[in-house]
């Protein structure tokens, strides 16, 4: 157990002092019960009246150590769940069909998404164009997770497949437990293949894809798909843009972009996930209902100044009432 405040620590110092006191107190009110005679009569009862005193100062005792604000490490149980954020950052992104541009639009939609999350849900977040990117590992500080999407900006062609890729070797190394601070001579060894879940086995932990739709980068996006379902990985897409398009002009050539909701309805489909729009944002609250929590216990330092706290409050009373119910008098 640690403290935040030891300095209150000393004011235990006081309790012998008082414990000093009322035993001198004791062997005067003793001598002057021997002086009239009464103190034989008196010994019938005599530990019933150290009783409140005794329970007057483990209650002080317990109310001092609460007083310093104790820490202990306990092992809690809590649902918790993991999001992770693909986010497409290709240059299509940068196209003002959705104003102020779809890339904005997006930022502004995922805000909104991590600020509705509770503390149990962890989020990371994975940038996508060409190739996948880790930007944000998991956690549950939201903080981290916008500054993160803050610093996006558009780059250049899209690979879906890509993002969902990356958002997997995310997930797999949450279950990682292998220590990395040593030194071993041994080859390194292939990484194994997971093991396909069964149909309709989903992991605690969701991605959700923000993005176009347009995919314009090998691989295929079904190949992505497709291993996500092996995992069980739901994916969940958020389609930013509208169908009609707008052209835009990429390293000086115009092109026409659009909103290719077949391909994010295909991928969210085949994951056992849900496609959404963003200009819908209330509906994007139901993602966090298709989120798979588990029960998980993790040791964790908890404040225990409220329990110890009532325990000493609980002491006083109960020597409170042992006075005044049994030696008739207010202690």
């Amino acid at each position: 157990m640690t403290f935040l405040w030891p300095w209150m620590l000393p004011a235990l110092l006081a309790l012998p002092m008082l414990a000093w006191l009322y035993a001198r107190a004791q062997a005067r009110r003793q001598r002057l019960l021997a002086r009239y005679g009464l103190a034989v009569a008196d010994q019938a009862s005599s530990w019933q009246r150290h009783v409140p005193a005794a329970l007057l100062m483990a209650g002080l005792a317990v109310l001092v150590i609460a007083m310093a604000r104790p820490q202990a490490t306990l092992s809690l149980p809590r649902a918790q769940g993991t999001v992770i954020l693909a986010f497409d950052v290709s240059g299509s992104m940068a196209a003002e069909d959705i104003p102020p541009t779809r890339l904005e639009a997006a930022k502004a939609t995922a805000r909104a998404f991590v600020l509705r999350q509770p503390p149990s849900v962890q989020i990371g977040m994975v940038a996508f164009s060409e190739s996948g990117l880790a930007i944000q590992p998991p956690t549950s500080d939201q903080r981290a997770v916008l500054a993160a999407i803050n610093r996006l900006s558009p780059a250049r062609g899209t690979s879906l497949a890509s993002g969902v890729f990356a958002a997997l070797k995310m997930i797999e190394e949450l279950d990682k437990k292998e220590a990395t601070n040593y030194y071993s001579n041994r080859p390194a060894q292939p990484t194994p293949t997971p093991t396909p879940m069964p149909p309709g086995v989903y992991q605690p932990a969701v991605v959700v894809l923000i993005s176009d739709g347009e995919n314009t980068v090998n691989p295929d996006p079904a190949l992505a798909a497709e291993a996500a379902a092996e995992r069980g990985v739901r994916v969940h897409t958020i389609g930013v843009g509208t169908p009609e398009g707008v052209r835009l002009t990429i390293d000086g050539f115009v092109v026409q972009t659009s909103l290719d909701e077949a391909m994010l309805r295909y991928i969210a489909q085949r994951t056992g996930g849900t496609y959404y729009n963003a200009q819908s944002e209330d509906d994007l609250r139901t993602i966090y209902d298709q989120i798979g929590l588990t029960l998980v216990t993790t040791p964790e330092p908890t404040e225990v100044t409220a329990l110890l706290a009532g325990l000493g409050l609980m002491i006083l009373l109960v020597g409170g009432g042992w006075s005044l119910f049994r030696l008739n008098r207010l202690p």
